[in-house]
């Protein structure tokens, strides 16, 4: 492939299991391609430090990825499989691609590492490791133990992915030792945490046991990405944001480009008052979906939920759900205890959430008891859905195909009004108080937790050199249909409100059908190839970073 992702990809393949023969022409034809390269005058990009250079620092040193579409319905049911694969130095993904599920217990089995290790460990560690995993699924096929093949296990961070040195400053930790951050440490904590509030709060922990030092934790062990600002610190209950407020309040400031810690932040969830959005040009915009979370106050956030309490935030939800009728009279479906059909048909409704792999979020233990409380419930029309467990105590989206936001708001409001109105009947109410609106887990998503979104086709208006700056006076941010660090295919792109604290619901909403109806606009005067300078609107006001993932 040439100027892709980067200036080259070079893959070699083929049917069936001979990885030797695929490796030999993979070497053979890159180094032959090299010295083609070198006889016209040029060189590939490489160094002693960094191995062959490409453009995601996740792709240095070798950039190889050497995979296999493999059959192991039993030992990928097995308990003991991620830890395996982690083990084995591989990772998984469906046959799809990357976020894609396996069929029929078929994945795509490849070296998890790319730096570090030459081309021919890489491939070793493939071929070492399939060999095991066929051993272990025919046994498994015959009915017996593969106890004693299983190798010993990694280290938590090498089970996660957090890098060695992350984990061992996190251990080093010490009072009187601040550990100054900003320099080599991307995210909002690192750049905001000062001496004072280290030494303040270092023994410091919540009334329910949350400590300061597991609120920055993700922070300290993932240095983050160069290029993206994440978090870099979470809550672990409610009392988290009051009780260490000398470093979450300058974070909530700058990740949300200026809210003051004396801020109140306002709260309308009548989708009565949005002008518009009924009609945005179905041929243009293919679909509409708002989403928001809610956290139930009293116990927990996933960081720190403990068991019993992670399974009384289900119950009172379940619970909650199952007295709704008419269009929000649904099913729940348990993590737990689904069925391999249940499965299969949320996964082919996109509705199905997995297992936390990110360093970022597992840092903070988001991945504990897996998949203990966790389930998905959705209406009877599949267009209102809530997710119970995940990154936050529920995750609540309205969706549907087209471009009627208007309706799709209407719902999102009734829906979790009414489920607002049936988690109060059972003695409880959600996390909210009047400066840091709606709590969750994440300071990204405080206030409103909103993030109303269409995916829209501009395949004019991306490849314009404005299309940044526009999306960024309306108050919108881009990202592929494929959710967080994906690509748009076809000049489709997932638009949604860049803000979620300082506006209310319906202001936000506002922005995406002002921002969208512009865009269609804008997109429409280039097909016919018209100038748009006159259409690309001035600045709505203070701006904010970008959001990379939720989590920190």
């Amino acid at each position: 492939w040439i100027n892709e992702e980067d200036h080259t990809r070079v893959i070699s393949m083929q049917k069936g299991s001979n990885v030797k023969e695929v490796f030999r022409r993979f070497c053979e034809g890159l180094q032959k391609v090299e010295n083609a390269m070198k006889n016209a005058g040029q060189e590939f990009m490489w160094n002693e430090h960094l191995g062959y250079i490409l453009t995601c620092p996740s792709n240095l040193g070798t950039g190889l990825r050497a995979g296999v579409h493999i059959k192991i319905p039993c030992v990928s049911t097995h308990e003991k499989f991620e830890e395996l694969l982690t083990t084995l130095r591989l990772q998984k993904r469906g046959t799809g691609g990357v976020d894609t599920k396996s069929e029929g217990g078929i994945f795509d089995i490849s070296n998890s590492d790319r730096l570090g290790y030459s081309e021919v460990q890489l491939v070793q560690f493939l071929v070492d490791g399939l060999k095991l995993l066929i051993e272990m699924e025919k046994r498994l096929e015959n009915g017996e133990s593969i106890d004693d093949l299983i190798p010993e296990p990694a280290t938590r961070s090498q089970q996660i992915g957090i890098p060695e040195e992350g984990v061992k400053l996190f251990n080093s930790l010490a009072k009187g030792s601040f550990p100054d951050l900003s320099k080599s440490h991307n995210n909002w904590m690192a750049k905001c945490l000062t001496n004072d509030a280290y030494e303040k709060y270092y023994d410091e922990s919540t009334s329910s046991g949350f400590s300061f030092l597991n609120a920055i934790k993700t922070g300290i062990e993932n240095a983050g990405h160069p290029f993206i600002m994440t978090v870099g610190c979470v809550a672990g209950d409610e009392e988290s944001y009051t009780a260490f407020a000398d470093m979450f309040d300058p974070v909530i400031d700058k990740r949300h480009g200026g809210y003051g810690k004396d801020a109140i932040h306002p709260t309308d969830l009548d989708w009565t008052k949005l002008v518009g959005g009924t009609d945005m040009d179905p041929d243009y915009v293919l679909s509409s979906r708002v989403r928001t979370g809610r956290s139930i106050r009293g116990y927990g956030l996933p960081p720190h939920c403990r068991g019993e309490e992670r399974k009384k935030v289900e119950e009172i939800l379940v619970t909650a759900l199952g007295n709704l009728e008419g269009e929000f009279k649904g099913q729940y479906y348990s993590l737990e205890t689904m069925s391999e059909e249940d499965q299969e048909k949320l996964i082919a409704d996109h509705f199905l959430f997995d297992k936390p792999v990110s360093p970022l979020l597992l840092s903070s233990q988001m991945e504990k008891d897996w998949p203990e409380a966790r389930g998905i419930w959705h209406n009877d029309d599949k267009t209102f859905l809530v997710w119970i467990n995940e990154e936050d105590h529920s995750r609540v989206i309205s969706m549907q195909k087209g471009g009627n936001m208007k309706e799709v708001f209407r719902r999102f409001c009734e829906g979790l009004q009414k489920v607002e109105e049936e988690v109060k009947k059972s003695g409880n109410e959600f996390m909210w108080n009047e400066h840091l609106g709606y709590v969750l887990t994440c300071p990204s998503n405080l206030g409103t937790g909103l993030r109303a979104g269409v995916h829209v086709k501009l395949a004019k208006l991306c490849n314009h050199d404005k299309f940044g700056l526009i999306l960024k006076n309306l108050r919108l941010q881009k990202r592929g249909t494929g959710g967080v660090d994906t690509e748009a295919e076809g000049g489709v792109y997932d638009i949604s409100n860049s803000d979620r604290l300082g506006y209310s619901e319906v202001e936000l909403a506002q922005f995406v059908i002002d921002g969208v109806t512009l865009l269609v606009d804008i997109e429409k005067a280039l097909e016919r190839g018209e100038s748009i300078d006159e259409m690309i609107p001035a600045p709505k006001g203070k701006q904010v970073e970008e959001e990379h993932i939720g989590i920190p």
